[in-house]
């Protein structure tokens, strides 16, 4: 399964508002899902939470999203039986990849998390009578609270002590030979400060923000908050069910690369994520794929998610209306004055219902493109505010859209002293030559340093801040007169061209090489840094978008100008961002324009993956474009086959373009349970039916 389908595939938990099966539905053999390709490896996993009589009745005092109903927990093991859908256990499955015997035919492994009361009063007595074995994930600390104590789930919902497990019944559980137990972590199923606004995170993912020190978590001392906590977990399930743990499900489904080593050198190789879809042979053990439960889970969902494909790869692409973001727009001085622009930038996602908002991470208030600051804290450029993080947990959490972090590749202008800021791309431009990129100033992409300055950057973001995926900023270009380091003539030399850009440019053939090889390189690059990312996103693949021009589009010689090409690009990226931009072009008949660059895409078969973004300024001369002409290029759009589109930039501090004009062709029109969500969008949608604070983690 490919990202974009991972993030937006429809899976049960979210779908329409259901009832409850009725009491004694009797279940019949239902027409049975083809073989999997990978018979015998594959498998399925269901995570289930608190099991409750008359469910919705126990909102009233219990409110709680991930509860399910007996009846239906009682429908399920039914319909699994019915059905030839096999529970296995953590043993086989560890076994059938390791060669040894294959699963049976649509192997299903049962886990239920947190340790709830129901575990054992009504879950346990189901798993003995239909023998089917399970694994337990306990947050621990909750277990070891002491009788006639009470347990703080999250704002306004404290549970006493009763509600959940002790250790006297997990050990009966763990000697049935039944039920394996995990660690939920022992104090980290909460969420901890994550910067200075008060935003709260999944404590296992998020480097912990100090109010008084004004200071984040050093790396070593988040590893060793989890290390201990970890470990905690584990002592004290080893000592209560003299059982050794190998297993853990992030609470949330939140964690990334730092936490994964930590768990891994404490012997938890089975680690359990939140994303859906089928564990086929290609994902690890460690990032075990479960379809999570929902106080509305029905049969049918469920049928639904044990039937999706085994892969998506290459089939389907959602629909995207974008919007891409400046954060200079919501930077102020004044705090408050900030807060309220973020306020209208999150009332306007929220009117517009973008599918996804492509989010400005750097800091250019003069338009110039040269990046001197960032916002987010980082170990080589000022930080212009500690803003990135709040305003993408806020625009995910409050407008349910995803979030793309919006990054430079090389033009960043370090500061004075920077051991690496003079280390630029080099022209061998004559004062003749009219064509050049020039500017911004662009570190050389071939200098090693510059590539670790640049990693380091991307993954000082990735540990500050949760998001969907990277959109690569509009500066990783090289024209035909770049680069000249030493560096570069050396990478040159190695791809079997002679290391003078005057000699490789006397030659046709050579020239054609070299424009190839530059855009292959920065491609290679770009996916260094996604890789960076990734690691600390959910350890999932991050969803990944690269600006393109037009002319590389519309004009094949452009190549050597920009070493950019719409073909490699679309072999490369999950969406190419194309600047569909007739007046920054200089375009007499801008509708003409878009006509000949949508027919362009479409030779190259690649309507499928790009999204046309439309420019909402004509920075030509400083003058917004008409709401109505940027509506009726997204129609002509549509109307020429373009699936994918969006604008830049949005200004909602004055409201351009006017969200009345736009709506009926930006907006998917779709409701919060009818999008696909992620594991954080989850989260958040408990507080929603608890009525509490947005910003904060709930269960």
């Amino acid at each position: 399964m490919t990202t974009p389908q991972r993030l937006f595939a429809a899976f049960f938990m979210w779908l329409c508002l259901a009832a409850v099966p009725p009491p004694g539905q009797a279940y019949t053999l239902d027409f049975l899902p083809p073989p999997d390709p990978n018979d015998g490896v594959t498998f399925r996993v269901l995570c289930l939470h608190d099991v409750r009589d008359n469910l919705r009745a126990s909102f009233e005092t219990q409110p709680d999203a991930f509860a399910i109903d007996t009846r239906t927990l009682v429908d399920i093991f039914e319909w699994l039986r019915a059905n030839d859908y096999h529970p296995v256990s953590l043993d086989q499955i560890i076994a059938a990849r390791n060669g040894g015997a294959p699963l049976p035919a649509r192997p299903v492994l049962l886990t239920f998390d947190d340790g709830y009361m129901s575990t054992y009063t009504k879950v346990f007595p189901l798993l003995k009578r239909f023998d089917y074995p399970a694994v337990v994930a306990l947050v621990t600390q909750w277990t070891e609270a002491p009788e006639g104590s009470t347990i703080d789930l999250g704002p306004r919902l404290k549970v006493p002590r009763d509600f959940f497990m002790n250790w006297n019944q997990i050990r009966e559980m763990a000697d049935s030979g039944l039920v394996e137990f995990a660690t939920h972590t022992h104090n980290m199923h909460q969420g901890g400060l994550a910067n200075p606004q008060g935003n709260e995170l999944p404590m296992a993912a998020t480097r912990l923000y100090d109010a008084g020190t004004r200071s984040y978590e050093t790396d070593e001392a988040y590893a060793k908050r989890v290390r201990d906590d970890l470990q905690h977990s584990i002592d004290l399930i080893r000592e209560h069910t003299g059982k050794p743990v190998r297993a853990v499900a992030w609470p949330y489904g939140a964690h990334n690369r730092d936490v994964d080593a930590v768990a891994r050198e404490l012997g938890l190789t089975i680690m359990f994520t939140l994303e859906p879809g089928p564990n086929s042979p290609d994902v690890p053990l460690d990032r075990i794929r479960r379809g999570l439960g929902s106080y509305d889970l029905t049969v049918a969902m469920l049928r639904s998610t044990l039937r999706e494909p085994m892969t998506y790869h290459g089939q389907v692409h959602p629909v995207q209306r974008i919007v891409q973001v400046d954060l200079d727009y919501v930077y102020d001085k004044d705090p408050a004055q900030q807060e309220r622009n973020l306020s209208l930038l999150i009332d306007r996602m929220k009117d517009l219902a973008p599918s996804a908002v492509y989010l400005q991470a750097f800091a250019d208030p003069k338009g110039d493109g040269d990046v001197t600051q960032l916002y987010f804290p980082n170990r080589h450029l000022p930080m212009r505010a500690d803003l990135f993080s709040r305003v993408a947990w806020q625009l995910k959490t409050r407008a349910h859209t995803l979030v793309y972090a919006w990054l430079p590749v090389l033009s960043y202008h370090l500061p004075p002293g920077h051991p690496q800021r003079d280390l630029l791309v080099q022209s061998v431009r004559s004062p003749s030559e009219a064509r050049g990129i020039g500017h911004p100033v662009r570190l050389s992409p071939f200098h090693p340093q510059v590539r670790r300055v640049v990693s380091e950057i991307y993954e000082d973001l990735a540990k500050h801040a949760l998001f969907d995926g990277v959109l690569f900023h509009d500066d990783a270009v090289l024209d035909d007169t770049e680069d000249n380091r030493p560096e570069a003539l050396a990478t040159y030399a190695s791809w079997g061209l002679p290391p003078d850009i005057a000699r490789i440019k006397a030659d046709p053939r050579l020239a054609a090489q070299w424009s190839r090889g530059k855009t292959r390189y920065l491609i290679d690059f770009t996916h260094q840094l996604s890789e960076v990312v990734q690691g600390y996103q959910n350890g999932v693949d991050m969803l990944t978008v690269r600006n393109l021009y037009a002319q590389p589009v519309l004009e094949p010689r452009a190549e050597a100008w920009y070493a950019q090409n719409l073909e490699d690009f679309l072999a490369n990226y999950d969406y190419v961002a194309l600047m569909a931009m007739p007046h920054m072009e200089g375009a007499d008949d801008a509708n003409g324009w878009l006509r000949k660059l949508v027919a362009q895409v479409a030779r190259k078969k690649g309507l499928a993956t790009t999204i046309f973004e439309l420019q909402s300024v004509d920075w030509r001369t400083g003058t917004p474009i008409p709401s109505a002409t940027l509506r009726d290029q997204m129609a002509l759009l549509r109307s020429l086959g373009a699936i994918h589109y969006g604008y830049y930039p949005d200004d909602f501090v004055a409201d351009r373009p006017n969200t009345e004009i736009i709506r009926e062709v930006m907006s998917l029109k779709s409701t919060l349970e009818k999008r696909s969500m992620t594991p954080r969008q989850a989260i958040n949608r408990q507080s929603l039916l608890e009525g509490q604070d947005p910003d904060k983690v709930e269960r």
